[in-house]
């Protein structure tokens, strides 16, 4: 590991204290980048998230995702985690929290709109952070892209029944422009510039050419991310600082959501005696959300400023530092799965 990635907690920490300072002393300049969308989904975020997947793609190796279907039990735990498991537990500490545990601390409409944010977010597993976490554990590329992949077939047909199952309502609105922008922009164009990079790189007969090429670009996987924490938190920095006791609630139960996922998926991984380049990639992807489609889905169901669309911001605020911590975890604990 480099610099940048070994030291990833305090960089990202360093880009979080950025990301608030540079929104509150220059609020123009984020209001004009975040102005730069389409269907919900802001361009500039769109490229950065580009900027951190690619190189992951360039060293994915499509020869070997044919050997997949040999060892099914990675897939089948993340569809397990990411759809029978998670959008109901998440409702269900929603309702713990806000309606009993801080019933006199929010008024009840409040408390609707917070809970309506956290399923949006469970109902939405990770398509593009999760490569970053894949890498960082050193997961099986293919492997994760495989599992990307079946997650973002099945969040087509089964974000809308679920996410209105949850939220009381038979007539939700998904915009789906914004889901199939988010899967062409955050996978499907990045893939393709890897694979044509990797091709070009490989009938050059030069087996050094494209690992040097690799190590060349991996670094700026991190700039990616780092750029885009900056900009998320710079986003959202004068709600950070003008509700900071609501933030704090809100994001209780999401980081008790994200803990208590891992621990189900990484012991599920343990139980069917995966590979730990399989089971921590597998318990990552059920644990992370997507929440540039959940923040997008929120603004489109209930509005800009609405409860729902800052449950799901908070889902942001938490997203980062709480899955490096998880990534620590499963890279001290390699040795459970040798």
């Amino acid at each position: 590991m480099g610099l940048f990635e070994r030291y990833l907690t305090i960089w990202v920490g360093l880009c979080i204290l950025a990301g608030v300072l540079l929104g509150n002393l220059f609020p123009p300049v984020f209001s004009a980048i975040a102005a730069l969308e389409f269907a919900h989904v802001n361009l500039v975020v769109a490229v950065l998230i580009w900027v951190m997947i690619y190189p992951m793609m360039v060293q994915i190796d499509f020869s070997s995702i044919k050997d997949i279907g040999r060892k099914p039990k990675g897939l089948v735990l993340t569809v397990i985690i990411n759809w029978l498991i998670k959008p109901f537990t998440m409702a269900g500490l929603g309702w713990l929290f806000f309606k009993v545990l801080f019933a006199d601390w929010v008024d009840p409409q409040s408390a609707e709109q917070y809970i309506a944010g956290m399923i949006l977010l469970g109902v939405a597993p990770c398509t593009a952070m999760v490569f970053v976490w894949s890498q960082l554990t050193k997961g099986d590329p293919n492997y994760t892209l495989v599992q990307v992949s079946v997650n973002d077939i099945i969040m087509v047909f089964a974000f809308a029944p679920i996410a209105a199952f949850l939220l009381g309502v038979t007539d939700i609105h998904v915009p789906w422009e914004t889901l199939l922008l988010s899967v062409i922009l955050y996978v499907v164009f990045p893939l393709l510039m890897g694979v044509v990079t990797r091709k070009k790189l490989e009938r050059r007969d030069d087996e050094d050419r494209l690992t040097n090429f690799v190590q060349k670009i991996k670094p700026w996987s991190v700039v990616g991310l780092l750029s885009t924490v900056i900009l998320l938190f710079g986003f959202q920095a004068e709600t950070i600082i003008a509700q900071p006791q609501t933030i704090f609630l809100i994001a209780i139960p999401l980081t008790l959501q994200t803990y208590g996922i891992f621990i189900i998926a990484y012991l599920g991984a343990k139980a069917l005696k995966l590979s730990h380049n399989i089971a921590a990639p597998a318990a990552l992807i059920g644990t992370s959300n997507f929440f540039e489609l959940a923040v997008a889905v929120a603004i489109s169901l209930f509005g800009l400023h609405s409860g729902a669309a800052l449950a799901t911001v908070v889902g942001v605020l938490v997203e980062v530092p709480v899955m490096l911590s998880l990534v620590f975890i499963a890279n001290k604990t390699k040795h459970w799965f040798e």
